[in-house]
């Protein structure tokens, strides 16, 4: 995707933090529509933003959010919930699965068949966590590799019909979930720009920040990236010889 100037935009978890960003960043490179959704929307003096309802928890707004776009050309899976756990209550590890995993699962189900119609891109904002897990936040960690799985896959299953996906692994950002740690930390306005300019660029796999760039070195042609294009071709050629 060269560029998202006269496209429709939405992004989930829009309120706040990078979020937030990512609407203002879409709405300076020219977006024609940017959907801004969360539990509980606010109110933008941009008439190109149109706040949405919508809990990624909740399957009937998530349904009602997919009937009132008309066309969607990019869906940013932003929101997100990171809790501080040791991984011995069940229900926290289940709310994070519930909102970091099955949330962004249910929202690309529900917009699935606009972003094929538009040949679109889903952009998934992970962590790089995904790649190894930090103790603290156990629970999150599980969530976000969970998700970067799903993204992979979906990736292969989807190209197909011409949808890409993008999996957003970033570093530390000063961001509310953040607030406690005490590192360098990338705002939230930079990693918004690099979000989008590493979709433009059509890269798979965007490392946004200082943090996350050292992550990224030999990544691309690194053995897991290498295992993940020759599980994409088999799932590819399997598919064929249906």
């Amino acid at each position: 995707m060269p560029t998202i100037t006269d496209k429709s935009v939405l992004i989930t978890g829009a309120n706040r933090g990078i979020g937030r960003a990512l609407v203002e960043e879409a709405l300076r490179r020219g977006a024609r529509r940017v959907y801004a959704a969360a539990r509980a929307p606010q109110p933008h003096p941009d008439e190109r933003v149109t706040p949405l309802t919508l809990d990624v928890t909740d399957p009937e707004q998530v349904r009602r959010a997919a009937e009132a776009v008309d066309s969607l050309d990019v869906l940013v899976n932003n929101a997100g919930v990171a809790i501080y756990d040791d991984l011995t209550d069940r229900s926290v590890l289940e709310r994070h699965l519930a909102v970091n995993f099955y949330g962004p699962h249910r929202v690309t189900e529900a917009f699935l068949p606009l972003l094929t119609s538009a040949k679109g891109a889903i952009v998934n904002n992970l962590s790089v966590n995904a790649l190894a897990a930090l103790p603290l936040v156990p629970g999150y960690s599980i969530s976000k590799a969970a998700a970067f799985s799903m993204t992979q896959s979906l990736r292969a299953l989807l190209a197909p019909q011409g949808v890409s996906v993008h999996a957003v692994l970033t570093g530390i950002v000063d961001t509310d979930m953040s607030r406690g740690v005490e590192m360098p930390k990338a705002s939230p306005e930079s990693v918004a720009s690099a979000v989008f300019d590493g979709l433009e660029k059509n890269e798979e796999d965007i490392f946004p920040d200082p943090m996350a760039e050292a992550m990224a070195v030999g990544w691309h042609g690194g053995p897991i990236k290498t295992l993940e294009h020759q599980y994409a071709g088999l799932a590819q050629g399997a598919s064929a010889a249906t």
